[in-house]
């Protein structure tokens, strides 16, 4: 099964209780999503592989560990995921990005893809899933389902909000993805809205309530 890391920091409670007050406006709660999501891809990334290479310091000549190499594509689900690029790219600026929007189906309530980008080498890349919310878990299924399609190479879903009842239903579809997120709420409500959360992050990030 796959691993389940939720962050426990006093400064990711903090910003969580900042961008859950609904007056907090659009800049500001940006702003706080942006932090919190290099703080995500901080954790996310620990066990990204190193090898030793022979450097010279101003006094020395040493071996330190390097990245082994820069293989990370970040793939943010369209639209609220767009928010959470900069945060992974803060801390790897060398890291591509891939798109895919998906949308609910009114009828049959499934997520319907509609537009996908990925990087020409996605197939070498390690790839990260963000989405600010992790809900029912279908889209992040959905956007799992699509990525498998492109590369064997171990994918991580990245939440800022995520709840029981989400991680359940992606850790079911796809036993062999970690999902890496600030926080665990309590359920959905009957809106299938994370509760206590902090509403629509699409609509917060973008000023479209």
């Amino acid at each position: 099964m796959s691993k389940v890391i939720e962050l426990n920091h006093p400064l990711v409670k903090h910003k969580l209780t900042q961008i859950r007050k609904k007056e907090t406006n659009t800049n500001t709660f940006r702003q706080i999503v942006n932090e919190l999501s290099t703080i995500l891809a901080y954790e996310a990334t620990k066990d990204l592989e190193v090898t030793d290479i022979e450097i010279e310091t101003p006094l020395v000549k040493t071996f330190q560990p390097e990245l082994s190499g820069e293989n990370i594509a970040v793939v943010p689900i369209i639209r609220a995921g767009l928010g959470m690029v900069e945060g992974f790219t803060n801390l790897i600026p060398n890291a591509k990005i891939g798109h895919i929007g998906l949308y609910r189906d009114e009828e049959t309530k499934q997520p319907i893809e509609y537009f996908l980008k990925l990087p020409n080498d996605i197939e070498n890349r390690e790839v990260f899933i963000v989405d600010p919310m992790l809900a029912t878990g279908g889209s992040a299924i959905a956007a799992i389902d699509t990525i498998k399609k492109y590369t064997q190479k171990p994918i991580k879903l990245v939440d800022i909000v995520a709840c029981p009842e989400g991680i359940e239903a992606v850790q079911k579809a796809h036993p062999d993805v970690d999902i890496i997120t600030a926080t665990i709420d309590e359920k959905l409500n009957d809106d299938k809205y994370i509760l206590p959360g902090l509403g629509d992050a699409g609509d917060r990030l973008f000023g479209t309530l």
